[in-house]
């Protein structure tokens, strides 16, 4: 039995094995695509989903498990999230057995300084020698010489531009990312191109001297993060982009502009160009929210801190350290720009966006706690005006089609891989009912709660023992 088995078997009597059937009884089914619930059984057989059926009428099994009450669902994705830090790798392997403690199977990593790492990560995990959620990544994002961050593909030119592209695809990343720190803006357009060219998903950020559609026609498949997007409800956005880009118009001069004369009509009829252009969005609503409410909130006995150990942690600081000096007037800005971002959510849904739910789960990103943060992100999309059913599509289908392997995952249906997420509660009457997990069914096999709260256990533990190895270190 392999490794990954013995530890799971250790942790629970109901831990069932991927290899056997399996047969959920009497379950409350959600359709995340069409938002219905009928009461089914499902056949789980190798690893996939075999059969549903009304109830009774597949045979039982001497594995079945009764599920009357509960519901039904796919398990999550965290469509952005970051293992970064080359002091602490361990401290991030330990927290992805917390991924599917928390019902999140799959994860999109954005880049970081780990990338070799995090690469062997999801080999380990799809051959089964690592617990933890299914991995893909963009390996290292390009970004322009001396960037700020640590671990960038830094580039200065086509030739080098290319040449990276080379070894990306040699490494056989997922997709391809790209930031603005000091990317200038043709190069950053033309790495958008290339990758296109070679037939890659590209997410980005937005450089102030580009305008959003020259990225979206350049072939962006989605834009990380909905504050860019604010840009979009003035009208001259590509004037202003071009103003920058060519040294007319200061970047604080822009982004007064862009303060001063939204509009959420031009924005909507841009975010409709959007959906046409085929863009994705991932709002990451968190990071925003925990920077603006900081001074209000009181994060010392935040429960998710047993898994994050004090090197991880002290990376907070950094942010806390540079917002310590802002005013009252500074503080309520950031507030309403928080509120007018959030409130672009259900406008990009209105609109016809595909919308993926990312956390931004990192080191670097302040009381974003990785796993529990995508649940906060649910919960703020639908305090925003989305409905908890689209809320649920940004966390399940829409990330398996973005990704190209919707036919393998994010819906309960015949044929797809098993990995399901057993609630407590309706998920579509509200949207806390995600974080009421009763059991998840990863990769066909079954477990139980007391299982996930073995997990849970054992990154704590792990933590500890981190915590005071380094205390006691020279």
């Amino acid at each position: 039995m392999p490794a990954l088995a013995l530890l799971l078997c250790f942790l629970s009597p109901l831990v069932l094995a991927s290899g056997d059937e399996l047969l959920l009884r009497n379950a409350n089914v959600v359709n995340v695509e069409t938002g219905q619930i009928d009461t089914l059984d499902v056949l789980v057989r190798k690893g996939r989903i075999a059969a549903i059926e009304k109830p009774g009428r597949i045979e039982t099994t001497p594995k079945a498990i009764d599920l009357t009450g509960r519901y039904l669902m796919p398990s999550l994705w965290d469509m952005h999230v970051h293992f970064e830090g080359r002091d602490l790798v361990e401290d991030n392997a330990l927290l992805l057995p917390v991924y599917l403690a928390y019902g999140i199977t799959a994860v999109r990593e954005a880049a970081s300084n780990l990338a070799p790492t995090v690469l062997a990560w999801r080999e380990e995990v799809a051959r089964g020698d690592r617990l933890g959620p299914r991995i893909f990544t963009a390996g290292r994002k390009f970004e322009g010489i001396n960037s700020l961050w640590d671990g960038d593909r830094e580039i200065g030119s086509v030739a080098e531009l290319r040449a990276g592209m080379d070894e990306q695809q040699r490494l056989g990343v997922d997709f391809i990312k790209v930031t603005e720190n000091t990317l200038q803006p043709d190069l950053f357009l033309e790495t958008v191109r290339e990758a296109r060219r070679r037939g890659l998903t590209v997410s980005t950020h937005v450089p102030l001297g580009l305008g959003i559609f020259e990225l979206a026609e350049a072939g962006v498949s989605s834009i990380e993060h909905a504050s860019y997007l604010l840009r979009l409800g003035s009208a001259d956005e590509e004037k202003v982009a071009l103003a920058v880009r060519e040294g007319r118009m200061g970047p604080e001069a822009a982004n007064q502009h862009y303060r001063s004369k939204f509009e959420q009509e031009t924005a909507n009829a841009a975010y409709q160009r959007l959906a046409e252009l085929g863009v994705a969005v991932t709002p990451t609503l968190i990071g925003g929210r925990q920077l603006a409410w900081l001074q209000d909130t009181d994060h010392s006995d935040d429960e998710f801190l047993r898994f994050l150990t004090q090197a991880f942690t002290a990376n907070y600081q950094w942010r806390i350290d540079r917002m310590a000096g802002e005013t009252d007037a500074e503080r309520q800005a950031r507030k309403s720009r928080y509120t007018l971002t959030a409130a672009q959510v259900p406008a990009l849904q209105s609109a016809g966006v595909l919308l993926l739910a990312g956390s931004d789960s990192a080191a670097l990103n302040t009381y974003v706690y990785p796993a529990e943060a995508l649940h906060e992100e649910l919960s703020l999309f639908v305090d925003a005006g989305l409905e908890p059913l689209a809320a649920l599509q940004a966390a399940t289908i829409n990330g398996a089609i973005f990704m190209g392997v919707d036919e393998e995952y994010g819906s309960v249906s015949v044929g797809k891989r098993a990995d399901l997420l057993v609630l407590e509660g309706n998920p579509l009457e509200t949207i806390h009912a995600t974080r009421h997990i009763h059991a998840l069914v990863h990769g066909g096999r079954y477990l139980d709660r007391a299982a996930l709260d073995g997990l849970l256990n054992e990154a704590g533990v792990k933590r500890a023992r981190l915590d005071v190895a380094r205390s006691t270190q020279p």
